[in-house]
C-alpha cells in the first residue's frame, strides 16, 4: 500500500505544479492508498517566498501575495481537500494536514492559532529558514544565511539544528520534514556531518527528543530527486535514529503530478541497508498517540510488504 506523507500541488503552492484534484486522481491511478495532502501553512508577510514576492500573478492568484492572501489561500486549501476527501472516499485514504514553517519564536502562535481554526489530521514540523532567510531555495540566499551564522558550513548546521530544536520543543510534529534539509544547498550535499563535533551533539539531541514523544521521521525522496546520494535524513542519522527505537514514514513531497511516489526504489532500498524493517503510516481511527487527533492512528507494514505492492509492477 504505497503512500506519500508529504504532498503539494500547484493550486495551492506558488512552487509546485498541477490542480490538487488531478493529483489526487494521479494518486489513485497509480494504486496510491494513502495521501496526506500537507500544503505549506500561510505565513507573516516578512516570510514570502522569494517565488512569492517576485510574482504579480500566478496560477493561484491575480495580483500580489500578501499575508491575508496567503491566509485565503489556505482557508481555500482546506475547504477544497474536504470536498476531495468525500468525493474519492471509495478510492483512496486521504488525510489533510500542513507543513509548518517554523521561522522565528512568534511561529508558535502562528501555527497553534492555525491548528486551532482548522481541525487537521496532522502536521509536518518543517525548517525551511535560519535568520528568517530561505536555505533551501538558490545557493546565494543559503550563503546569505551562512554569512549571519559566521561564515561557515558548521555553525549555520548548528544554528539549523538548534532553530529546530525549538519546533520540535514547542510543537512535537507528528512527523519530522526532511530531517536534514540544510545539506541542499551547502557546498556538501552529501555530508554526513563528520567531524562536526557541534553538530553532531545537536542531531543527537533532536534525535533523542523525537524519539522520546513518540514523532515520525519521514524517509524523504525529494532528496533524491534533487540529486543527492542519499535521502532525508541520511544513512548515519537514519542508524542513529533506529537505534533509539525512532519510527519511519516514507514520503515524496511531491510538488506535482510527475513526483508522485518518485524515485520510491531507490527509497526502498536504501531504507534496507540502513536497517528499516517497517514503515509507519497514518490513517483515519481511534487516536492511539497524538490526543490533538483524535481521529487518527498511526499503523506499521513490514518494507518487504510494501516492496511487493501493484504500485511497483
Amino acid at each position: 500500500m504505497p503512500f506519500s506523507h508529504h504532498s503539494h500541488s500547484g493550486q495551492f503552492c506558488a512552487h509546485a505544479q498541477d490542480n490538487l484534484e488531478n493529483v489526487v486522481k494521479a494518486a489513485i491511478a497509480r494504486k496510491m492508498q494513502i495521501l496526506a495532502l500537507t500544503e505549506h501553512m500561510p505565513r507573516e508577510q516578512q516570510d514570502l517566498y522569494p517565488e512569492e514576492a517576485s510574482v504579480s500573478q500566478s496560477l493561484i492568484i491575480s495580483g500580489s501575495y500578501t499575508e491575508k492572501v496567503l491566509l485565503d489561500i489556505f482557508r481555500q486549501y482546506y475547504v477544497e481537500a474536504r470536498r476531495i476527501q468525500q468525493a474519492y472516499l471509495a478510492d483512496i485514504n486521504i488525510l489533510i494536514g500542513m507543513e509548518v514553517d517554523w521561522i522565528r519564536p512568534s511561529s508558535r502562535v502562528y501555527i497553534e492559532d492555525l491548528l486551532t481554526e482548522y481541525p487537521l489530521e496532522l502536521f509536518i514540523g518543517s525548517v525551511h529558514h535560519v535568520h528568517c532567510v530561505p536555505i533551501d531555495y538558490s545557493v546565494a540566499l543559503f550563503d546569505e544565511a551562512r554569512n549571519l551564522s559566521g561564515g561557515s558550513n558548521e555553525r549555520l548546521f548548528e544554528d539549523y539544528f538548534d532553530l529546530q530544536y525549538e519546533m520540535l520543543m514547542a510543537l512535537k510534529p507528528p512527523i519530522v520534514g526532511h530531517f536534514d534539509l540544510i545539506r541542499l544547498k551547502s557546498d556538501e550535499p552529501n555530508t554526513n556531518f563528520a567531524g562536526m563535533e557541534g553538530v553532531q551533539r545537536r542531531i543527537s539531541r533532536n534525535l533523542t527528543f523525537i524519539a522520546n514523544y513518540g514523532g515520525v521521521l519521514e524517509l524523504n525522496s525529494a532528496a533524491l530527486r534533487k540529486g543527492l546520494k542519499e535521502p532525508y535524513p541520511n544513512a548515519e542519522i537514519s542508524k542513529q535514529f533506529l537505534a533509539l527505537g525512532g519510527r519511519f514514514t516514507i514520503s515524496d513531497d511531491s510538488h506535482g503530478i510527475d513526483q508522485l511516489g518518485c524515485h520510491y526504489r531507490e527509497l526502498f532500498g536504501f531504507a534496507k541497508e540502513t536497517g528499516v524493517l517497517q514503515i509507519i503510516y497514518f490513517e483515519k481511527g481511534s487516536c492511539d498517540k497524538d490526543v490533538r487527533f483524535p481521529n487518527v492512528t498511526s499503523k506499521a507494514i513490514p518494507l518487504s510488504e510494501l516492496e511487493s505492492h501493484p504500485f511497483f509492477a
